[in-house]
């Protein structure tokens, strides 16, 4: 599971499982990285239940 973040300072792919890693950056400082990973982890539970209810129909 992973999660893939846009915006126009930048692109960011995080791994869900089996923990909430960093895969890939372009451009995102680690300011932002570390609130978006803040984020992530606030909305795990939703992040997961979305994703596992799009992939496994």
């Amino acid at each position: 599971m992973h999660v893939h973040v846009q915006s126009p300072d930048g692109e960011a792919k995080f791994w869900l499982e089996p923990e909430i890693e960093l895969a890939k950056n372009y451009r995102f400082s680690r300011k932002q990285l570390k609130a978006l990973e803040s984020l992530i982890e606030e909305h795990y539970h939703e992040l997961t239940n979305s994703w596992e209810r799009h992939f496994r129909c």
